[in-house]
């Protein structure tokens, strides 16, 4: 009952919500918080009706099996049946979506590849997977724009730094982090050996203003001759910036606007997204301490896929999964591995939420 009471105020919430909205008098900001709340509540508020539905319409078939007519109780069974296995698969929706929410879900991203181990081919590796999340925004319709870029001499890159701008990127990609692991046979290998390469995924939330303070004091700003793409321009200014936030040591670097003040902006906002995403850990762990962490732990120093070129497979170790489509993967196809990753999450919060 308590369950059912709750679904009805969030659907009289939404109503009240899309009624004030369509009103035309609310204020900007009042719009706007409307608006992001009316948001968060759309995906929930359809199969909240939808249970209702099914709710009432068991009620009448269970009505129907009083009846004296045999044929129509037989009927009426079949259909209380149906309804009941319609009934637990939308519940199991409801529970996933009345999951408490990260605030960060609906925020961009600041995402990071850095080779590891391997060399030359970690290297070439990090640019493997640079054209992977790029072609997966473009699927998404995501905007993805680079924002620091270190390239090696056989084209590849010991670092580079995105940022993607779109609808929910963080709950998405946020099962990215970690350690990426690649067993191929490299352009330059003659004798045909195998060779295992490794790259660090790292996804930050965008940090908002409100989340961060930084005393300008804190921060040491250099500027530099940028070396990355871009032409002779932005080789012959000094338009690249970076910053250095003294207390923690964290640096944030960008030279992929040809005006500074755009580098500096850029650089800022990454260096918040550093501060925020490490203070967020921080608390993560605090709160899991105890308990064991769940899938989208973020944690950096995990090994979460391995890419085998010559099995032309991925797999995921989070949770034992091991699809044979390597290259639509890197194509940007990465929506099955990672919707499996997000449903092996949600039923570990589930379970943790109920011993709560």
């Amino acid at each position: 009952m308590q369950w059912d009471t709750k679904l009805k105020n969030l659907v009289k919430r939404s109503e009240f919500l899309g009624t004030c909205l369509s009103s035309g008098q609310l204020s900007g900001e009042v719009f706007q918080k409307y608006a992001r709340e009316h948001g968060s509540l759309e995906e929930i508020v359809p199969i909240a009706r939808q249970y209702f539905s099914l709710k009432a319409t068991l009620k009448e078939a269970d009505q129907l099996m009083q009846d004296v007519d045999e044929e129509i109780v037989v009927m009426a069974r079949e259909e209380c049946e149906s309804i009941k296995r319609a009934l637990q698969g939308v519940e199991k929706q409801l529970k996933v979506l009345m999951l408490p929410k990260d605030e960060a879900d609906a925020r961009n991203v600041i995402l990071e590849i850095r080779a590891g181990t391997g060399g030359e081919e970690a290297s070439l590796f990090v640019a493997t997977l640079l054209r992977m999340y790029r072609r997966y925004a473009e699927r998404r319709r995501w905007k993805l724009e680079i924002l620091e870029e270190n390239l090696t001499d056989l084209g590849g890159y010991s670092f580079v730094s995105m940022g993607i701008v779109g609808k929910n990127v963080y709950a998405i990609l946020k099962y990215e982090s970690g350690g990426h692991r690649v067993q191929r046979i490299p352009e330059t290998e003659s004798g045909g050996r195998i060779h295992t390469s490794a790259a660090t995924v790292a996804v930050l939330p965008e940090a908002q203003d409100v989340d961060v303070e930084i005393n300008p004091g804190d921060l040491r700003i250099d500027t530099y001759r940028s070396s990355g793409a871009g032409g002779q321009h932005v080789n012959t200014t000094d338009s690249a910036v970076r910053i250095t936030h003294l207390p923690s040591g964290m640096v944030a670097r960008c030279q992929s606007q040809r005006s500074q003040h755009k580098n500096k902006e850029q650089a800022m906002k990454m260096l918040r997204a550093m501060i925020y995403d490490h203070r967020r850990q921080k608390a993560q762990q605090e709160i899991a301490r105890d308990r064991r962490m769940q899938v989208g732990s973020g944690d950096r120093s995990q090994r979460i896929k391995t890419y085998n070129f010559p099995q032309g497979r991925v797999t995921d170790h989070r949770i034992n999964l091991t699809l044979y489509k390597l290259e639509k993967i890197l194509d940007g196809d990465l929506g099955e591995i990672l919707e499996a990753v997000i449903a092996e999450d949600n039923l570990r919060r589930l379970a943790t939420f109920a011993e709560q």
